[in-house]
């Protein structure tokens, strides 16, 4: 069978493997750029040489040309000129007992048409089919290039600094904690945390996103951005080869591991058809004169025609060629695919299922309302009503600090809980009890109470912290009971309280026994994540759904503003295991589901959908290996435009196929009836592949 381009040469593993192999890539580059050039002049040599031959053939002063020896003599120079590669690659082929492969096709129809005087057809065939495989490999180069050039983004040296001096060395050899210096307009080598400076970062490498980004202390860099005007100091989080450039290269270099079914398919089909079509017409050759007698040479030039149409090059070349085109047509707008395959589900994409948080939201909590409760009603008391509310408030104005005593009774205390204290109101007596509940907690629920109340912690004032899974935090502060946490804990601690509806994560607050209030927070939705689901319904994606382990309102508040068609809340990482298993087994066999996420418990899901898809700047590596395609900047809008590309690419592969087999079909069939001459092989083998290769083209311009 005909030979397959590659995607990347080389090996792209992590760490140093990355560097070797960019440099080994970028002298392939040099080496397919000379062999371009040699191949052009060897082209157009033989062209004129064939056209000067042709002329002589034809203006009848030089008959003997077209007769043995002089006419085989001049014309087999130039053949050999331009085919000298393609008879040693078959005859090497044949050695290693790889019969049957475009090379042989070649050899043996060009000897045969040798064989039978047709020289200038013979000259013709080569010199054409040498056309096609420079066009091809072109094409393939600039399919290659398209992706490969990710590999400038792997970094050639981090700055160290000592003694006041800045020392380059092998970002290899940079450890994590280590401070590393960036100056201006050099390539970030490490991923890390800016210390000190501030600049704007080109991600457009990595993420195709041409507005910079700017970087200041606190914000996280990634490794293969490129700085711009400002020198930054950056502790460094992760080693080289676990750095996001690395994983990037190594996801480029398996992507050309993986087939498509059509791929597979062309593979298969160019393994049984060329040695079937190679003894056709060998028959064609052969039985006929043998039953009709005499006219050897008429059939042996027939069977030559039919090798050269046969030729299976459109085929084997242009598939993957398309698909190449369409991976790097998603790569330039900063989404990795890792194989065809993967590109070809895309394109089969009806069913898509979210991750809530981190995916169509920013993951950024903040407290969004405060309610102080009403603690006479859930007293009986009929002393307490909103008034006292007011009257706190009003307290907190004049400079007093309220809290919930008993029922009927609005304390006004310091923070320690004894004296009058300034510039708190209900609300933030609240929030201030929440806020030293949770002191002890990193979580992003913790954090945003914490964020709200606005104050230091003494936490010296909060002992006896435990925390209830899946319920929340009991503590003591300033000598208080205090709970914070959901429903089932102010139900399992015997509390009774007003059930909040909002959307968002409520946290329940409970002082000594009683009821203090309900705290709402929200997580922000992503920017563009309406846009998204709009996107993608216009695509043809049938449902949107959303999983999430958070509360059921906050769940149908954010599937509400999106436009989702389906939600499914508080569930574990095992449960939405199962929900995608139902939705699978709910799938009809021709549609694909895939499943969207950023965190590590993502992944099993993220392997058990048709297609994962993961977020590459704030995914977890867990989910980023379990996945098929990694959104490199989070930006969910890009789905869409994976599909609209996926199906441009497939659409293109399938002209691909129809019309090559096509062609070569109807000529096939003139040929074998002696219909067809070799310059209409010649155009059913080199011009067929000619234009399936600037149709795959068409792929890697997809927008």
């Amino acid at each position: 069978m005909a030979r397959q381009p590659r995607l990347l040469s080389g090996s792209i593993g992590a760490g140093k493997r990355t560097k070797s192999a960019r440099k080994a890539g970028r002298r392939e580059e040099e080496h397919m750029t000379e062999k371009h050039r040699k191949m052009l002049i060897r082209i157009l040599v033989t062209f004129v040489l064939f056209v000067v031959l042709m002329v002589m053939d034809h203006s009848g002063r030089f008959s003997w040309i077209g007769e043995f020896p002089g006419g085989f003599i001049l014309y087999l120079a130039p053949y050999l000129l331009i085919g000298y590669d393609i008879i040693w690659k078959a005859a090497r082929n044949i050695r290693n007992g790889q019969v049957f492969d475009e090379n042989f096709l070649m050899m043996v129809a060009t000897f045969a048409a040798f064989g039978v005087g047709e020289y200038s057809e013979a000259l013709a065939v080569m010199l054409f089919y040498q056309v096609g495989e420079l066009f091809q490999s072109y094409a393939v180069n600039r399919s290659r290039k398209s992706i490969s050039d990710m590999m400038d983004i792997c970094p050639e040296y981090a700055n160290i600094e000592e003694n006041g001096e800045l020392r380059q060395v092998d970002p290899d050899d940079v450890e994590p904690g280590n401070l590393i210096v960036i100056k201006a307009g050099e390539r970030i080598p490490l991923d890390g945390v800016v210390v000190e400076g501030e600049s704007m970062i080109d991600t457009a490498a990595l993420t195709g996103e041409s507005v910079p980004r700017r970087a200041a202390a606190g914000d996280e860099v990634i490794s293969g951005c490129v700085n711009g005007s400002g020198t930054l100091k950056v502790k460094v989080t992760k080693g080289f080869e676990d750095s996001t450039v690395a994983r990037i290269l190594e996801l480029v270099e398996n992507a050309s591991s993986k087939k498509a079914k059509l791929e597979n398919f062309i593979t298969r089909f160019a393994r049984y058809y060329t040695p079937v079509v190679t003894i056709a017409a060998a028959v064609l050759a052969v039985i006929p004169p043998l039953i009709l007698g005499g006219g050897w040479a008429d059939w042996i030039q027939r069977a030559c025609i039919f090798l050269v149409i046969s030729c299976p090059c459109a085929l084997v070349i242009s598939v993957p060629l398309g698909f190449f085109g369409g991976i790097g047509a998603a790569s330039r707008i900063g989404v990795l695919v890792k194989g065809s395959n993967f590109l070809e589900a895309v394109a089969e994409m009806t069913t898509i299922v979210f991750d809530k948080t981190g995916t169509l939201t920013k993951g950024e909590f903040r407290v969004t309302e405060v309610i102080p409760a009403d603690v006479g009603e859930l007293a009986d008391e009929d002393d307490w009503d909103s008034r006292k509310l007011n009257e706190a408030d009003a307290a907190g104005e004049s400079g007093q600090t309220p809290f919930f005593g008993k029922a009927g009774e609005t304390a006004i205390a310091n923070e320690d809980g004894t004296q009058l204290a300034a510039g708190e109101s209900a609300r933030q007596e609240l929030l201030r009890l929440a806020a030293f509940a949770e002191g002890y907690s990193t979580h992003p629920i913790a954090k945003s109470i914490q964020e709200a109340y606005g104050k230091p912690l003494e936490l010296n004032r909060v002992s006896d912290v435990e925390e209830l899974a899946g319920h929340g935090i009991r503590a003591q502060v300033d000598g208080s009971a205090v709970l914070a946490g959901n429903g089932k804990l102010m139900e399992q601690m015997g509390i009774a309280y007003q059930e909040c509806q909002r959307g968002g994560t409520v946290v329940y607050v409970a002082r000594d026994g009683r009821f203090a209030g309900t705290i709402v927070i929200s997580d922000t939705i992503k920017d563009g994540a309406r846009e998204a689901i709009r996107d993608m319904k216009q695509v043809g994606v049938k449902q949107c759904i959303m999983l999430t382990g958070d509360r059921k309102e906050a769940a149908q508040e954010v599937a509400r503003e999106l436009g989702l068609d389906q939600v499914h809340a508080e569930l574990l990482p095992g449960d939405k295991v199962e929900q995608v298993e139902a939705l699978l087994n709910a799938q009809p066999p021709k549609e694909r589901l895939a499943f969207v996420g950023d965190g590590i418990n993502d992944a099993p899901v993220l392997t058990r959908a048709d297609i994962g898809i993961a977020m590459g700047t704030m995914g977890s590596d867990a989910a980023i290996e379990a996945a098929d395609v990694v959104l490199m900047d989070d930006d969910v809008r890009k789905i869409a435009a994976i599909v609209r590309i996926s199906r441009k690419t497939l659409r293109i592969v399938k002209q691909n196929i129809v019309f090559a087999l096509g062609v070569k079909a109807l000529v096939l069939l003139l040929g074998a009836f002696g219909m067809a001459n070799m310059w209409e092989a010649v155009f059913a083998d080199v011009g067929v592949s000619v234009i399936a290769i600037l149709n795959s083209m068409r792929a890697l311009k997809s927008k």
